[in-house]
């Protein structure tokens, strides 16, 4: 750690006069929007009253009517498409859009979500639920954790195992999203979780990481540096776990040093909920709840986010009075918080007085724009990896298709997590293949119950008590108007006192069971719904039938069916398996009281009884055999109660196959049938024997609203697959180190000594590439100061596609360093024949390495470039160069 000599006020006042740095870090002439943004939000702070200020802090502001302020909620997630009330776009899972190598689409992604998330905006300030979650305008993504160990159950929601590749998608995100008017935001991009986080789920609360200085450098800071210094990103979340000891929330060195200082940085940095509170609860780093949140505001955290402000719980300030009282933080430490916090607001648009009001610029009706997904569907065919082709694919017109496993027909899979439960109609691969391939006969065979059954009913399965379609839905207002606050524990004995109204205040029809009371002004915040109408299953069979989320009870046929009481949050859902005949109407009944927080839905599943005898009749009559396989964001999920096969409070024990799943496709390879496997996942999966034994393999992560078109169009060759994979497939955990162990010898590409089942980078096309050999070109001050690579590839193939050129670069032998790095990609369309020259400028860091104390520097001695389709020495198309570095060079953390 190091100390600087902090400027007094009036070195900055005189800086300021000649330039202003804003939030992204960029430099603009005297009389910018910036200092305009600094100028009213300290005006506006100097007007409250210490209550006022102390309210501000948590991420649930509440409204200051005399100021003209109002309520604002900056718990606000839009992972991979915005949450909300409205069917949002939904695309792929940021693992799956890492899979593109595409940064200029993942940025076209951000910015739909942008759009989205100001449409969402709009709606909650014509409905008054601005205090909400998912009503601001900024929003807590994207995830650029490192992906370092394929058993963490978020590693879904980043962009890999890579430093690089997560930085130029993190910055891709960042830009998207926050738009390109300097000193202003479309919405505020919070990239998560600073730093060195990435699992266990169990022990995120209270784990302590210890982490050498080279790997903190060299892989746990990088995309967080690239998306300040290069994304300019507004906002930055600290994370749950310690770090050397120390808190993240904590951390000077973390939020002081490196963040502000090294980089710059000067937005505002937002705690992970209850990150504060562990502090105190869980590090035991601070004797008790006033000396946690000095201790985070002192070190930079500017907004605390708290889980119990989901049920509107008072007191949350009370430990800001007490640290406040006892001389642990002043007032000051209070302002400088919230002028960053109330700059942002009006920076993008929430507060008058810098800009138009987001609500002048945008409406509800850009959510789920028929463009957006459009881009969605683009998204999903670019992810989809093809790691194996006997050249069984693509399909002809008119195959005789057996589609077969657990997500053939599957939906809820397509999402991913951190989705909103609405968005566009998905499209299953069964579906997709049948769109794809009109021409083709597609039969399906149901797959028995197992984990991962669970599809929102559609409302085409659904009817009213008067025959439309869908379900009648009445909300009940609680009979008395809820306070603005509940004392700790109230909100139930405050709801058993009250009651809820007997007439509905809302009635109408609703496609499905979903929560969406925010884009009703009439409901309060307290309320009941209920949902009754028929279920008509299109074809007799049995099905997995019940209810997801919490809070909720089912009713089937007149006799009760489900009970969410003892469901916990991030639970399975709760399912029973009943026998329907097709076409007849099923009397259904599901309701949940909303206390605040809300999240139910109906799901269903047709099973089979006889999966296996089911199989082998459609293989009987195909041509070849699609078998959908995987997991689900359920399974491998943010600290869920989950104890399955496999599967332990989120993260995973085994990167094998459920053996139900490892049982059909044996069986299914024992038919003689050609097999293709689609794998649906957000980590690795062991595939040691579907590469040995399958035809074709085809990664598609969970895809969103659209992924089963696009394997459909890759299966029937409309689009040719350039996905790579953006982390290393192993066989066994057996060849990792111990999951809690954050040291990177052992791990990912970079320092993995074993071989393994598919390497990073790998991935298939329905044509071929060739490379030209490389041609570098030094700096003029020689190498060390930068270099630039040039080749030339070319479809050597039939059909036109997409390439994704990968440059590695080879350091010098040296203890510690990794074995190579990616140091660029470019995806390019060529037509057959066509050829096209590429050229990557290599800076400094693009160049150095860590040493072991810490240091980035460029190390003299003898480098190998490649430039290809994939690593180097991998069977892959690619040609190599060497050249040499003289001296070393410094480059700056």
């Amino acid at each position: 750690m190091h100390t600087r000599t902090k400027p007094t006020r009036a070195t900055l006042a005189g800086l300021l006069a000649m330039i202003i740095i804003t939030a992204t870090g960029q430099a603009f002439a005297a009389g910018a929007p910036a200092v305009s943004a600094e100028a009213l939000a300290e005006r506006l702070v100097a007007r409250m009253t210490p209550q006022e200020k102390l309210a501000q802090l948590l991420n649930t502001a509440p409204a200051i009517p005399r100021l003209e302020v109002p309520r604002y909620n900056w718990w606000t997630e839009s992972l991979h498409g915005a949450m909300g009330t409205l069917p949002t776009t939904n695309f792929p899972e940021p693992i799956g859009l890492a899979a593109t190598f595409d940064e200029a689409l993942v940025r076209r992604v951000a910015g739909a979500i942008g759009t989205e998330v100001r449409g969402l905006h709009a709606l909650a300030r014509g409905t008054g639920r601005t205090g909400r979650i998912g009503t601001g305008l900024n929003t807590w993504s994207p995830n650029i954790n490192i992906f370092r160990d394929p058993r963490w159950g978020r590693g879904q929601e980043t962009y890999g195992e890579d430093p690089f590749l997560a930085a130029r998608m993190g910055v891709a995100y960042v830009r998207g999203v926050q738009g390109d008017r300097p000193g202003e935001y479309d919405v505020i991009a919070t990239p998560k979780h600073y730093a060195v986080h990435s699992g266990p789920e169990s022990t995120r609360h209270h784990a302590n990481v210890y982490v050498s200085r080279r790997d903190l450098e060299d892989t746990y800071l990088p995309a967080f540096r690239a998306a300040v210094v290069e994304g300019g990103a507004g906002s930055i979340m600290c994370a749950y776990n310690r770090v050397d000891g120390v808190p993240a929330c904590a951390s000077g060195l973390l939020l002081d040093d490196v963040l502000r200082g090294d980089w710059g940085f000067r937005g505002y940095v937002v705690s992970d909920c209850d990150a504060v509170t562990d502090i105190h609860k869980h590090h035991h780093f601070a004797p008790d709840a006033a000396a946690a949140v000095a201790a985070a505001l002192r070190a930079g955290v500017d907004s605390e986010c708290n889980g119990a402000t989901l049920t509107d719980t008072d007191g949350l300030t009370e430990p800001y009075r007490d640290a406040l009282a006892r001389g642990l933080i002043t007032m000051a430490d209070v302002d400088r918080a919230l002028v960053r916090l109330f700059a942002a607001r009006y920076r993008n648009g929430d507060l008058p007085g810098l800009r138009a009001l987001s609500t002048d610029t945008v409406s509800p009706d850009v959510v789920g724009a028929p463009a957006h997904g459009e881009i969605a569907l683009e998204a999903a065919e670019k992810s989809l990896v093809l790691l194996k082709n006997d050249g069984v694919l693509p399909l002809r017109a008119d195959a005789r298709i057996g589609v077969i496993g657990p997500l053939g027909d599957a939906t809820r899979v397509l999402r991913g997590n951190y989705s909103s439960p609405q968005s566009a109609p998905p499209v299953s691969v069964l579906e997709g293949l049948r769109r794809a391939l009109p021409q083709a006969q597609v039969r399906h065979a149901a797959f028995g119950e197992t984990y991962t059954d669970g599809d929102p009913v559609p409302a085409s399965a659904l009817r009213t008590p008067d025959g439309a379609p869908g379900l009648l839905a009445r909300y009940y207002n609680a009979s008395g108007a809820p306070p603005a606050r509940f004392a700790p524990g109230e909100l139930d004995a405050w709801i058993a006192r009250t009651g809820f109204d007997k007439a509905p205040v809302v009635t109408r029809i609703e496609p499905d069971v979903n929560s969406r009371s925010l884009d009703l002004v009439q409901v309060r915040d307290v309320h009941r719904v209920e949902w009754t109408g028929f279920l008509v299953p299109p074809e007799t069979g049995r099905y997995r039938l019940g209810i997801g989320g919490f809070n909720g009870e089912m009713a089937f046929d007149g006799q009760p069916f489900v009970d969410l009481a003892g469901a916990s949050w991030n639970s399975l859902p709760t399912m029973k398996t009943v026998w329907l005949e097709g076409g007849r109407r099923y009397p259904i009944s599901v309701w949940t009281e909303a206390r605040i927080l809300t999240g139910i839905g109906l799901l269903w599943k047709r099973v089979s009884d006889t999966p296996e005898a089911d199989m082998r009749a459609v293989a009987a009559d195909s041509d070849v055999l699609v078998a959908v396989v995987g997991l689900t964001s359920d399974l491998e999920a943010e600290e869920a109660p989950i104890e399955v096969p496999g599967f332990q409070g989120g993260d995973k024990t085994s990167l094998d196959l459920f053996a139900d799943q490892q049982a059909l496709l044996e069986a299914a390879k024992a038919t003689g049938k050609p097999l293709v496997v689609v794998l649906m996942n957000g980590s690795q999966v062991n595939l040691a024997w579907a590469k040995q034994h399958a035809d074709a393999i085809i990664e598609a992560w969970y895809p969103g609203q659209a992924g089963g078109l696009a394997v459909g169009r890759v299966i029937a060759g409309h689009v040719n697959p350039a996905g790579r994979l953006p982390l290393t497939f192993y066989a066994s955990v057996d060849d990792l180190p111990p999951f809690g162990d954050y040291a990177m010898r052992g791990r990912t590409y970079r320092y993995f000594e074993g071989t393994p089942v598919y390497p990073f980078g790998h991935g298939l096309s329905y044509t071929r590439f060739d490379y030209a050999p490389l041609q570098l070109q030094p700096a003029a001050g020689g190498a060390a100061d930068g270099l630039r690579v040039t080749t030339q590839v070319r479809n050597t193939g039939a059909r036109a596609g997409d390439e994704v050129a990968q440059l590695y670069l080879t350091f010098p032998h040296g203890d510690g360093l990794p074995r190579l790095a990616l140091r660029g990609f470019q995806r390019v369309h060529l037509a057959p024949g066509e050829a096209r020259t590429l050229s990557f400028d290599l800076d400094p860091r693009d160049l150095s390495a860590v040493d072991a104390g810490g240091t980035r520097l460029v190390m003299p001695g003898r480098y190998r470039i490649s430039v290809g389709s994939g690593q180097p020495d991998t069977g892959v198309a690619t040609r190599s160069a060497a050249f040499a570095i003289d001296r070393a060079r410094a480059v700056p953390r």
